[in-house]
Order: structure tokens, then sequence, then C-alpha cells
């Protein structure tokens, strides 16, 4: 395996751990679940009804757990602490006294720090330079991608789908267009 960091991966501005850790182990060729063995988890991995792996998943990090995430990424842990929602949250079942070892527990998403949804795959291929899903806390009056015109599904969903295509409905993404104005 390549040395920790070698790959840049930066985060998106809003997403989740989780998605942010697939994204990396998906860059140096694994599978996000050889990835996740860096971790000590002190909880399973929250699944829908029928057993499916949630998308809105969220992990939590303890100090040890956000040093190495930070190192695997090549990104300083200030801007992870700008662009991560759940950097920082803590969890009872991640101990300070786990400082030493790299630690982590699942949460659902909208748990932590509010609705998630799927990220517009468009505009991540466009941002970091590579084809795959994102996942990003987003209120829902905000899910509409207006470069390409694509309203973006609830992430707690168990769906097959990640966005509805608008771009034959002008009057929806001119609406998102305006309401970005009424709450800037």
């Amino acid at each position: 395996m390549l040395p920790p960091g070698l790959l840049r991966t930066a985060p998106l501005c809003g997403e989740t751990t989780s998605s942010l850790i697939c994204r990396i182990a998906g860059r140096y060729g694994l599978e996000a679940t050889a990835l996740r063995s860096c971790w000590k988890w002190r909880s399973h991995q929250p699944r829908h009804d029928g057993g499916g792996g949630r998308a809105d998943a969220e992990v939590l990090l303890n100090t040890a757990g956000r040093q190495l995430l930070a190192g695997l990424c090549g990104v300083e842990e200030d801007v992870l602490a700008r662009a991560l929602p759940s950097w920082g949250r803590e969890d009872a079942r991640l101990p300070a006294a786990d400082a030493g070892e790299p630690a982590a527990a699942w949460r659902t998403g909208g748990a932590v720090a509010g609705p998630v949804a799927f990220g517009c795959r468009l505009c991540t291929a466009r941002r970091t330079g590579a084809a795959g899903r994102a996942v990003l806390y987003a209120p829902r009056w905000d899910r509409v991608c207006v470069r390409h015109g694509r309203w973006l599904l609830d992430a707690d969903a168990d769906q097959p789908h990640e966005y509805l295509d608008v771009r034959r409905l002008p009057e929806v993404v001119a609406a998102q267009r305006r309401w970005a104005g009424v709450v800037a």
C-alpha cells in the first residue's frame, strides 16, 4: 500500500465523514471496508430494515482517528474541521482514554448534523477529478443542483435513485436560484 497521504483527497463542503472515507478508499484502489479497518469500531454500521447499509451513515472519530484520517487524505485537520460538519463531534462510545488508538463510532447522519442527501455526481467529478458518489449534509430547501438540473434526493431512503432530472422543469431551477438569494 502507498504511504498515507500520498494521494490527496480533499473533502467536499458539507460532506459526511463516511463519504470522505469511501472516496479516500477509492483513490487508493481499496474497498471502503479495507480502509475502515484502520480504526477500532465501537458500534455497527447503520442498516435499513432490509439489511442493506444506509447511505446516510456517518462516522464520528476520536482525536487519534481524526489525525489518522487527516494523514490518509493529505489534508490538514483545520480544513477538515471546516468542511466536515461531524468533525469534532463527541460520542460516549469514544472515551477520551482511547486518545492514542484511532477509534470510530457509527451514527445515522441525520442525528449528527441535519438532513443528508446525495451529492451531484457530475459536480463531484468536476471538483475532485473522479466520478463517484458523495453524501452531503444539505437542508431540504437547498437540494437542486442548478448547474446540472438535478434534484438531489435524501440519502436516508432505501431507494436506488440519487436524484431526479429537472432539466425540463426550468421553474424548479429558477426557484432554487431565487431561494439562494432569500437565505443569503
